[in-house]
């Protein structure tokens, strides 16, 4: 099976629509930041060096130490189509996927897509593990187990003052990220989306979009992450989110959905019924337009406000519908105008074949 057929039959881990509070937590992800002890950091070292690194790294995954069947990708000889089929999957950064300065680089990824390792992105390796809905704590058990496994055979940069040396300052420490991927479109429709910012601020925690650093929050889905490990431990940042940050967002979320039920009723329903006349009859759509639609559509279901509207075919139109996504899965590359027609003619087979 070839990397387009292997993802386009089926939606990526972060946008299942399954598990703990999906209504609301997309997905959870946990990455770590490792570096192997003896070379350079990324930017200073030698295509030789890099494609040693490279090569370490790729040993692990032959011998099975990463507990299963694992692709392996390497992004020099991939098309810059698959490359972004990869980013629209979170599997890998629009950094890595973008990166023309000819250094070696891949991405190995686990059979379910529940975790995929970049090699020479900014680190020698950018482990993540990602799990729909809120499932930080299982995610958290799954990377524990994929770093101890990988520390056995391999040894990373740690210093004793320091803890885990990394390319970025903000990630020295435990080299932990934890992020969430969170639908938020009643504080975005009743404007109190600045209280997630405000929130997060106080915390020190990061907003993107969904796509990550630099991206917009399209679709209304938000990445909420720490912006430093230094001098906190994984078990702190972790309960951080799972009991404080997710909780404390999720309720906002609540509430101002509450709120457009009892006050907003007809203008709430509007907004969801236009979305569903829109994208059941439209001839052309652009990528951003049909985010913004499927968000209200994903709403109206979730309260109940639009019946006969199958929530697994919305979470998958969110990927589906992405340029590389459209373009594999309709075999072939098309300009522009073509891709608009395309997702259309995709959107209104999706919602209306049941």
């Amino acid at each position: 099976m070839t990397l387009s057929s292997r993802m386009t039959d089926r939606s990526g881990e972060w946008l299942r629509g399954s598990g703990p509070q999906s209504e609301i937590v997309i997905s959870s992800r946990v990455r770590l930041a490792r570096n192997i002890a003896g070379y350079p950091f990324v930017t200073r070292a030698s295509v030789r060096q890099q494609r040693d690194i490279l090569e370490k790294f790729r040993e692990q995954v032959n011998t099975g130490r990463l507990g299963e069947q694992v692709l392996w990708v390497d992004l020099n000889e991939c098309s810059d189509l698959d490359r972004q089929l990869l980013v629209e999957r979170q599997l890998i950064s629009r950094q890595h996927a973008q990166d023309d300065t000819g250094k070696a680089r891949a991405v190995a990824i686990g059979e379910e897509e529940t975790f995929a390792v970049m090699v020479n992105e900014e680190d020698h390796l950018r482990i993540q593990v990602l799990r729909s809905g809120m499932q930080l704590i299982e995610a958290f058990n799954q990377i524990d187990q994929l770093d101890d496994a990988l520390e056995e055979q391999m040894d990373f940069a740690y210093g004793s003052k320091f803890g885990y040396l990394t390319a970025c300052p903000t990630n020295v420490g435990t080299g932990i990220r934890v992020s969430v991927m969170l639908h938020l479109p009643a504080l975005r429709l009743t404007g109190e989306i600045e209280k997630v910012r405000r929130a997060a601020k106080e915390m020190h925690l990061a907003v993107r979009g969904m796509f990550g650093e630099g991206s917009d929050a399209l679709g209304d889905l938000y990445q909420i992450s720490n912006q430093s490990t230094l001098g906190r431990s994984e078990q702190e940042i972790l309960a951080d989110f799972q009991h404080t940050v997710v909780p404390q967002i999720i309720a906002y979320e609540q509430q101002a959905r509450q709120a457009l039920l009892r006050h907003r009723p007809a203008q709430l329903d509007d907004k969801v019924h236009r979305a569903w006349a829109l994208l059941t009859h439209a001839r052309v759509m652009d990528t951003e337009e049909v985010l913004g639609l499927l968000s209200h559509l994903r709403l109206g279901v979730n309260l109940g406000r639009i019946e006969s509207v199958d929530i697994r075919a919305i979470n998958d139109l969110f990927l589906l519908t992405q340029p590389a996504h459209l373009q594999r899965l309709t075999g072939s590359e098309m300009d522009p105008l073509t891709q608009r027609e395309a997702r259309a003619a995709l959107i209104r087979q999706k919602l209306t074949s049941r």
